[in-house]
């Protein structure tokens, strides 16, 4: 079996491998025997069982390989200062345009769609902007920016 299979293998397993194992050693204690028609595998035998659990060790020694270094790099980047995720805030473009919709959007005498339509905002946006509208000020919505650093 050369190493290309196995890395193929080890991912399958990666995913749920306790699932898939508990699957398999439940189906075997009922009688059904599991054969790989690539690899041969038979969990009928002693050699098939070895294999299919050598394969799941393998794959959570990657995840959990996989975790620490994650985690190492998340502290590294705080420790320099950075944060992952999306920045806090508006950007100053829909700042802008939430200002702007303020003079437009309480004018009953047109339907959203001739609002939102030319600032190329989709409906659900165009909402989002009206409560955002309807519960702050022009100057709370002014100290709405992303903060830069």
């Amino acid at each position: 079996m050369n190493f290309s299979r196995l890395k193929f293998l080890s991912s399958l397993l990666n995913k749920k491998s306790h699932k898939t194992i508990d699957l398999v050693l439940s189906l075997n204690e009922k009688g059904i025997i599991i054969k790989g028609l690539v690899d041969g595998v038979d969990t009928s035998t002693i050699n098939g069982r070895l294999f299919l659990n050598l394969m799941a060790s393998l794959a959570e020694y990657e995840r959990e390989l996989i975790r620490e270094r994650t985690n190492a790099g998340l502290q590294s980047a705080r420790a320099r200062g950075r944060t992952g995720g999306r920045p806090k805030g508006y950007t100053a473009e829909t700042i802008s345009k939430l200002l702007i919709l303020r003079s437009i959007y309480k004018d009953s005498t047109k339907r959203p769609e001739d609002i939102y339509k030319p600032f190329g905002l989709t409906r659900a946006t165009f909402y989002r902007y009206a409560k955002i509208l309807d519960n702050n000020t022009n100057e709370e919505i002014k100290n709405m920016a992303i903060k830069k650093k």
